[in-house]
């Protein structure tokens, strides 16, 4: 059911550091065509900084960690989006599946990868209907180090920080006292604590586990240029989205899709960067942590 790649499985057996890649950014979290460039540059960003990079994704009746070129190619904008619940029906049932942060996580677990990066977590929906992302659940069960520009900003942020604080999840900021919002550097709720490095995240996340700690670290890092005037535009893309009757997992692809409209492609751009750079840190916080725990 889960198939390792080789470059993956002999990095992880010779305990070399490993950083695990979502699917859903590529398939659905840009323009079609787009996605592929923004993978492939992610894993170039991994590996610029020391580390292999483990891209997961469901293909050919298996959850594969760590793919090919050619491989990636086939996560289209027809790929399902797989969260943790559908792993295992989306491999027997034979489909495409692009794996959010939770599928990812889910996979991570299973492979004994401690390392993420992505764009931005899931967490609790605005409104009063309960709308709670599984990433939330993946990040309490996994021991795994998730580089990340905060919660995405379409969410209500401080409900799923303090849902983050229930679940024994450290939220920290790289660099930062406040929670990036995604886009724009300011403005969240505080974190737990700041980290100054990528060697001080590494020693955190190490202690952590020690502890007996079982549960995933959330470590935001503010984009390097904060896009200040976005939010009137998420929630004008949010009531859109309301309008529609969009929903679930529909909606994230929707807003984000309407958000690159109405910026005239800032956001775009910014989504792009920020992918980019959570990995190439990520990757640096692996590599310190691979000498730590030698």
């Amino acid at each position: 059911m889960i198939k390792i790649g080789r470059e993956v499985a002999e990095a992880l057996s010779g305990r070399r550091p490993v950083v695990a890649l979502e699917t859903t950014l590529v398939a659905h979290g840009f323009p079609a065509g787009d996605g592929i460039a923004v993978g492939l540059e992610a894993e170039r960003r991994v590996r610029d900084s020391g580390a292999v990079p483990a891209t997961v994704g469901v293909l050919d009746g298996a959850v594969r960690v760590g793919l090919a070129e050619t491989e990636l190619e086939r996560f289209t904008p027809e790929a399902r989006k797989v969260g943790p619940r559908d792993l295992a029906v989306c491999a027997v049932q034979g489909a495409v599946g692009a794996t959010t942060v939770g599928g990812t996580l889910a996979a991570c677990r299973a492979a004994g990868i401690g390392f993420m990066a992505t764009g931005g977590i899931g967490g609790v929906h605005r409104g009063e209907r309960l709308d709670v992302s599984a990433d939330l659940g993946e990040l309490a069960r996994t021991e795994a180090l998730v580089v990340c520009s905060g919660v995405k900003s379409l969410l209500d942020v401080a409900a799923t920080v303090e849902l983050l604080e229930t679940l024994g999840v450290p939220a920290l900021g790289f660099g930062t006292d406040e929670l990036p919002l995604f886009y724009t550097a300011r403005g969240g709720p505080p974190v737990s604590a700041r980290i100054e490095s990528a060697e001080q995240a590494a020693r955190v996340a190490h202690a952590h586990w020690q502890l007996g700690r079982h549960s995933a670290l959330v470590l935001a890092r503010p984009p390097d240029e904060s896009l200040d005037d976005v939010a009137p535009l998420i929630e004008q893309a949010l009531a859109e989205a309301e309008k529609a009757g969009v929903g679930g997992q529909a909606v994230t692809p929707f807003v984000l899709a309407r958000l690159h409209e109405l910026s005239g492609g800032r956001t775009l751009d910014a989504n792009r960067k920020l992918v980019a750079d959570n990995a190439g840190l990520a990757s640096e916080i692996a590599v310190a942590y691979a000498r730590i725990a030698a």
